[in-house]
């Protein structure tokens, strides 16, 4: 099934919306990374007013709400500039978040979100897009079929997610 997303800029008046969406999504995808599935230390960094605030300040940073028909359906945060690999922070872009709502998974939304991101990386004059993947989970198949590469490793840096859970890819995609 063919998505149509619009990629809504983030607005104080949508805060609500993308603070519901993201932690919805969040809750649904990595709740098993967490002792007890208690995502809100990720939830407090994420998902706040006063963190919402403080992104939209950073001109580095970019978040949206996809919205597909009269619905939102996920969230994306990217950074437009930052350094990876060879590459210096006006080379590359980065993905920090996307994030959709299990029952919209599926209709081609991640691709066209990809496609989005792409072509903003072209706008901005990028070499290359990346992003941090859970070595285990159905996302580095994802990206892997959309052809990004594995770099290198990482882990999630909060402290108090379980430790066989935060092995990370690091992923880069030439645009």
């Amino acid at each position: 099934m063919k998505s149509t997303i619009k990629f809504e800029p983030l607005v104080p008046l949508l805060y609500d919306d993308y603070i519901k969406i993201g932690t919805t999504a969040y809750n649904q995808h990595y709740r098993h990374l967490w002792p007890n599935g208690d995502t809100s230390t990720y939830i407090e960094n994420s998902f706040t007013k006063e963190v919402l605030l403080k992104e939209e300040k950073d001109e580095n940073t970019a978040l949206y709400l996809l919205k597909m028909k009269d619905d939102y359906v996920g969230i994306l945060k990217i950074t437009l500039d930052m350094a990876i690999a060879k590459l210096n922070k006006s080379e590359a872009l980065y993905l920090d978040k996307i994030y959709i709502q299990n029952e919209f998974t599926g209709l081609g939304i991640g691709r066209e979100t990809l496609k989005f991101i792409e072509i903003k990386a072209r706008e901005l004059s990028k070499k290359a897009v990346f992003l941090g993947a859970m070595q285990n989970g159905p996302a580095l198949s994802f990206y892997l079929a959309n052809n990004f590469s594995i770099i290198d490793t990482t882990k999630v840096p909060f402290k108090n997610v379980i430790e066989k859970e935060k092995p990370m890819f690091i992923l880069l995609k030439e645009v």
